[in-house]
């Protein structure tokens, strides 16, 4: 490697010491593990959880307004979707005003899910806001959602 193709390790470690994609995503990670761990026992992850929440409204969402809300395209949804279904916990069907649509659906079985897993989800996010000693959840939530 030439000089000139050399990067200062200088800049490493200010990418290392400022760079918020880098610290937003090990903290991400981070509470990720500890959700994953936590609805385990329910054979459930983090993200499964929050999709499965997502369904949670009074009439049936369509696959296009729960990707806006988790951020997820399309086809990572629906790929994160068919285990879900496979489970009984979704279901999936076509949208009677557009052919082109489909509308997701708990399943009484993933009602009844989401509500095993809500007390662990409490109790797990209560310890996660108690790790942070000197921020303030509140305003950690309004920035992060200025963000995005």
């Amino acid at each position: 490697m030439s000089n000139r193709d050399a990067l200062p390790i200088a800049i490493t470690l200010e990418v290392r010491d400022t760079c918020l994609c880098l610290h937003l995503q090990r903290a991400a990670r981070t509470v990720a593990r500890h959700f994953d761990a936590a609805l385990r026992p329910l054979a459930l992850t983090n993200g499964q959880f929050s999709l499965l929440m997502s369904l949670n409204r009074p009439q049936a969402p369509s696959i296009g307004s729960v990707s806006t809300l988790l951020a997820m395209d399309r086809t990572t949804l629906t790929a994160n979707l068919k285990p879900l279904e496979r489970r009984g916990l979704v279901t999936i069907t076509v949208d009677d005003d557009d052919r082109r649509s489909r509308r997701l659906t708990l399943t009484p079985a993933g009602r009844a899910l989401l509500v095993a897993a809500v007390p662990v989800w409490k109790r797990t996010h209560r310890a996660i806001e108690r790790l942070m000693t000197s921020a303030s959840p509140d305003r950690l939530r309004a920035d992060l959602r200025a963000l995005s």
